[in-house]
């Protein structure tokens, strides 16, 4: 084992590789049940967001990744701007949101992969917690074989288990629309434009914004790309392209077959699928897209184990954590930290079984956890600006358009979002029960205290002045 140093980091990625990369981080199957719920007004939350907070995290992102391509990522860019103190709290916040997402992801493969047996199981806790179990430690030790092996695990699953679902399912959809099938949701000026009437009913856009985050993960790895400076804002924009496209009518599909009130947040996508293919009588090949949806989502765990760590790496190097946090293997992994983690989500994986049913445990972790990367994207947001004024002469292969206005405007844009989304992820959801919404609250309020305490801790340690040569 090495521990404290910086192994020089082979550039092995092209921009298709990190396109793949970006995609299977961010185009999550496992968010479209959460939108179809709206119906046909998903097209106008999914433009909004886009607005308000893709847009301006793929800006950021390509300037911030560019302009420090160091390994560490949002930690590097936190850190530049308000310190170290901030800096661990940033990267703090994006392992930990990772690690409570793991149960959420892992419970979409154990819910698609009981449709193979028997979809029952999909609603047995026991059942649930095993899959986690299995899957995670496995995708762990991919990761353990560095990074070239984890690009190539991602590619295949983001080609094979993300873009090829969504690719059938929106076919499916554009064919039962024009072969006069019964539609599950309207397409009137006034369900594409929604009257709001209550707060309730806008909850599960925080769902929507957690669907699209992700951007930034992947400027952990810029010191791999071949050429930062050209390629990182190249891939930045066709990713971008391909994941609203893609999210947005493999959504509509899923709402145009499955009622609102019958969509299981876990399932939802199987069910559209099973609804396509006996109408279409293909239910043979229920079982092969089952198959491929979760092959796609270990690609996506076996992209985001790696990802977030490098970031925490980087605050063990800057000696804010315990010194065994940086010890790395021959290919430069962070053995410690994904072992850690690995311990951790085991623990939360126990939250289906404590919690009335799996779906509500699904939604109270999907919650928590934007509501904890929300945080980390708001100081993002709030370094960007920081950094035009603290280090105005750094040479910025790529910047925000419209100068000073443009920076403004998006960082306080992309801010105020991640404010308002953070306060409306405590509201319980209409589409989805609950149960005691008091209650509800209360455990979210908890797991964000919980989950936020340990990085508080390092306010009360003094700044670091050293810096790891290898950044």
């Amino acid at each position: 084992m090495q521990q404290n140093q910086a192994p020089a980091q082979p550039r092995v990625l092209s921009v298709f590789s990190l396109v793949m990369i970006n995609v299977i981080a961010v185009d999550s199957l496992r968010t479209l049940p959460f939108s179809a719920k709206f119906g046909s007004s998903l097209i106008y939350f999914y433009l909004l967001c886009a607005i308000l907070f893709f847009l301006p995290t793929a800006l950021v992102t390509a300037e911030l990744a560019t302009t420090w391509p160091k390994s560490g990522g949002i930690y590097i860019w936190v850190r530049e701007a308000m310190g170290p103190k901030c800096g661990f709290l940033v990267v703090w916040l994006q392992w930990i949101y990772n690690v409570v997402w793991y149960p959420t992801v892992l419970g979409l493969i154990a819910g698609v992969a009981a449709y193979l047996f028997d979809p029952t199981l999909a609603d047995h806790p026991l059942y649930m917690i095993l899959v986690i179990l299995l899957v995670f430690w496995f995708c762990t030790l991919i990761n353990f074989f560095g990074m070239k092996i984890s690009s190539w695990v991602s590619s295949i699953g983001s080609i094979v288990g993300t873009l090829l679902p969504m690719s059938i399912i929106i076919m499916l959809g554009g064919y039962w629309l024009i072969t006069d099938h019964p539609v599950q949701v309207e397409f009137s000026m006034s369900a594409l434009v929604p009257q709001i009437g209550e707060i309730h009913e806008l909850v599960l856009i925080t769902t929507i914004l957690f669907g699209l985050m992700g951007l930034e993960m992947s400027a952990v790895h810029a010191q791999e790309v071949k050429n930062p400076s050209v390629d990182y804002p190249r891939a930045i924009k066709i990713s971008s392209a391909i994941i609203l496209f893609t999210l947005i009518l493999s959504s509509l599909a899923v709402a145009i077959v499955v009622p609102a009130e019958e969509l299981n947040v876990v399932t939802g996508l199987v069910q559209a699928f099973k609804e396509f293919f006996e109408e279409f009588h293909l239910s043979w090949m229920l079982p092969f897209i089952c198959f491929a949806i979760i092959v796609g989502a270990m690609g996506g765990v076996a992209t985001w184990i790696i990802g977030p760590t490098k970031g925490l790496l980087a605050a063990a190097r800057d000696r804010n954590l315990p010194s065994w946090f940086a010890i790395c293997n021959k290919k430069g992994v962070p053995v410690s930290i994904l072992l850690l983690q690995a311990v951790i989500v085991s623990l939360l994986s126990l939250t289906y079984w404590y919690l009335p049913t799996v779906e509500t445990a699904y939604l109270f972790l999907t919650e928590l956890t934007a509501i904890l990367a929300l945080l980390m994207y708001l100081l993002m947001f709030v370094s960007v600006i920081i950094l035009r004024y603290k280090q105005p002469d750094m040479h910025r292969p790529y910047r925000v358009p419209l100068g000073w206005l443009g920076i403004w405007g998006v960082g306080l844009l992309g801010a105020i979002t991640c404010l308002g989304a953070i306060l409306l992820g405590f509201v319980p959801p209409k589409q989805i029960q609950v149960g005691n919404p008091t209650l509800y609250q209360g455990l979210l309020l908890v797991g964000v205290l919980v989950f936020c305490f340990p990085a508080l801790l390092i306010h009360k340690l003094p700044a670091s002045s050293s810096r790891d040569p290898g950044e």
